[in-house]
C-alpha cells in the first residue's frame, strides 16, 4: 500500500484525504494519512456549544452555490444536519458618518442611498467609461479606483476586503482574490457590461440578491460549521493522527520521509503540504530553502473574535440583517460584527441575542496584544458608536487567530507558479490549502478532486 503523508488536518487536509478515497485510492493501493500538529482537527473552523450559545471561532458558514461542497455533504450524510441562513441575512449593513446604511441590491439602487455622495454617486455611473487595466499585478483599491471611483473603493470595497481577508485593499492581489472580477473585465472590458451580458443570457425575472449579498445562501450545519470538520476526521479513522509536529521533509528510497518532533519518522511516497504558508516553509526549509523563501512571501493577517450574549431586550434596534462593516477612518476600531443570532436560528439562548465581533487584520495585527478585558473594552466602545448599544453583555468568549487569514498580497500568483515550479524538482510533493488558491471553505474543498486526481495518477496509473 503506498501512503500520502498529508500535512494539516484542516478542511483542505480532511476533504483531499475524502477525496482520495472517493476515487478509490485504497482499491488502487494507495492510502492517505492526515498529520495534525494540534490535538484537535479544524484549525480556524471550531464551534462551540457554552452558555446556550452556539458559537463559531471561525467561519460561519459556506456558500451553496458550490457543487463539490455539497456534494462531500451528501457523501458523509449530513443532508439532515444543514441549516440554511435566515433571508433576512442577505441584508447587510456599512457603518458610515455616525450611522448604518442598508447596502443597495444594486448599481440602481445607489440612487435612493446616502450611502455614497452625489459625486460618488456619478463616478460609479461612469465605471463604463473607465480606464482600460494597466500592464502587470493590480491591487484591489487600484482596481475599485479606476472603474468605480475612490469613493465607492474606499466606503465599499476596502471594507468588504477586511470582512472576507481581514486585508488591505491597497495591498491585496485583485486576480488572487478575486478572480471573477478580474475576469469580468478581461472578457467583457467592465462591470457594467459583464453584469448587462450575464442577465441577458439569464434572461429576466431572475430573483436579485438584496443588501449586497454574494450569489449563493450562506448555510452552516445546526451544530455549527465544525459538523464538517468531525464527520471528515470520524471518516479518517486511524488515518488520523493529532498531536504531531512535522519537522522536516527529505527524499528517502523514491519517496520521502517526514521528521517528526520528538524523533518519529513518516515515509511517505507522496507529501502534502495543507498548513499555512509559514509553516509550510519550515518543514521545507532543510529541503529547498528557495522554496521555503517564497513560502514565508505569502504573509497572514491575525485576528480576534469577539462573541457577546445580550438581552435582546436591551438592544437598541432589531438584528435585521447579516451585520455590518466598517469602512476605515470612521472611528471605530473593529473590523465589524456579525449578528449570529440572526442568520441562523437557535444560535443564542430565548430572549437573547449574539453578536460576533471582528478585531484586527492588516490594518491593526498589533491590536492581538492586548488582553481580553481591554479588547472587551474596545468592542464595547464601537458597538456603542455603531448600534448605540451601551448594555453589560451576559456573555462573553473571545477567540484569537495568530496566523490568522493568507493574505494574497500583489504579486502572490507569480510567487504560487515560482513556488510550484520548484516542486517540479521533487515529484510527489504538493501544495494545497487556504494559503494558495482560495480562502473559503468551498475553495478547500473545491481543489481536494483534482489534487486527488492528480496524485493517484501518479502512484497508481491505470
Amino acid at each position: 500500500m503506498k501512503r500520502v503523508a498529508i500535512v494539516g488536518g484542516g478542511v483542505a487536509g480532511l476533504a483531499l484525504a475524502q477525496a482520495l478515497d472517493k476515487k478509490g485510492g485504497r482499491a488502487r493501493g494507495v492510502e492517505g494519512l492526515v498529520l495534525e500538529r494540534s490535538p484537535r482537527t479544524g484549525g480556524n473552523i471550531r464551534s462551540e456549544i457554552a452558555g446556550g450559545y452556539l458559537l463559531e471561532a471561525g467561519p460561519n458558514g459556506f456558500l451553496d452555490s458550490v457543487p463539490e461542497t455539497l456534494d462531500l455533504v451528501r457523501e458523509l450524510g449530513l443532508e439532515g444536519e444543514l441549516l440554511p441562513s435566515h433571508d433576512r441575512a442577505r441584508r447587510r449593513y456599512i457603518f458610515r458618518k455616525g450611522r448604518l446604511h442598508p447596502l443597495p441590491p444594486g448599481p440602481g439602487a445607489f440612487l435612493a442611498s446616502d450611502l455614497l455622495s452625489w459625486s460618488g454617486k456619478l463616478r460609479l455611473a461612469l465605471e463604463p467609461l473607465a480606464r482600460p487595466r494597466p500592464d502587470g499585478d493590480e491591487t484591489i483599491h487600484a482596481f475599485a479606483s479606476r472603474r468605480l471611483g475612490r469613493q465607492a473603493a474606499e466606503v465599499l470595497v476596502d471594507p468588504m476586503v477586511s470582512g472576507v481577508f481581514g486585508g488591505d485593499s491597497r495591498r491585496l492581489s485583485l486576480k488572487a482574490c478575486f478572480p471573477a472580477l478580474w475576469q469580468m473585465e478581461t472578457d467583457h472590458g467592465g462591470l457594467l457590461r459583464a453584469l448587462l451580458a450575464k442577465m441577458w443570457k439569464k434572461g429576466k425575472g431572475k430573483r436579485r440578491e438584496p443588501g449586497g449579498a454574494p450569489r449563493g445562501r450562506l448555510t452552516s450545519f445546526r451544530e455549527g460549521t465544525e459538523t464538517l470538520v468531525r464527520a471528515l476526521a470520524r471518516a479518517r479513522g486511524g488515518a488520523l493522527q493529532t498531536g504531531v509536529l512535522v519537522s522536516g521533509l527529505t527524499p528517502a528510497g523514491g519517496g520521502y520521509e517526514l521528521a517528526l518532533d520528538g524523533g518519529g519518522r513518516v515515509a511517505a511516497d507522496a507529501v502534502v503540504l495543507t498548513g499555512g504558508a509559514g509553516e509550510s516553509a519550515r518543514i521545507v526549509e532543510g529541503l529547498d530553502k528557495e522554496l521555503a523563501s517564497l513560502l514565508r512571501g505569502i504573509p497572514s493577517a491575525p485576528l480576534a473574535v469577539a462573541c457577546l450574549g445580550y438581552l435582546e431586550s436591551s438592544l437598541p434596534r432589531a438584528l435585521d440583517g447579516f451585520g455590518f462593516l466598517i469602512p476605515r477612518g470612521e472611528g471605530p476600531r473593529i473590523l465589524g460584527v456579525l449578528w449570529d443570532s440572526s442568520i441562523y436560528p437557535g444560535r443564542a439562548p430565548s430572549g437573547r441575542v449574539l453578536l460576533r465581533a471582528m478585531i484586527g487584520g492588516a490594518h491593526d495585527e498589533e491590536v492581538l496584544a492586548l488582553d481580553d478585558a481591554a479588547l472587551l473594552s474596545l468592542v464595547r466602545k464601537d458597538l456603542k458608536t455603531t448600534m448605540g448599544l451601551d448594555a453589560d453583555p451576559v456573555f462573553v468568549r473571545i477567540y484569537r487567530h495568530p496566523r490568522g487569514i493568507p493574505q494574497y498580497t500583489v504579486g502572490h500568483l507569480d510567487r504560487l507558479a515560482r513556488a510550484e515550479a520548484r516542486l517540479e524538482r521533487y515529484p510527489g510533493v504538493y501544495l494545497a490549502g487556504c494559503a494558495y488558491r482560495g480562502v473559503a471553505i468551498n475553495s478547500c474543498v473545491a481543489e481536494a478532486g483534482p489534487l486527488a486526481g492528480r496524485i493517484l495518477s501518479r502512484l497508481s496509473p491505470d
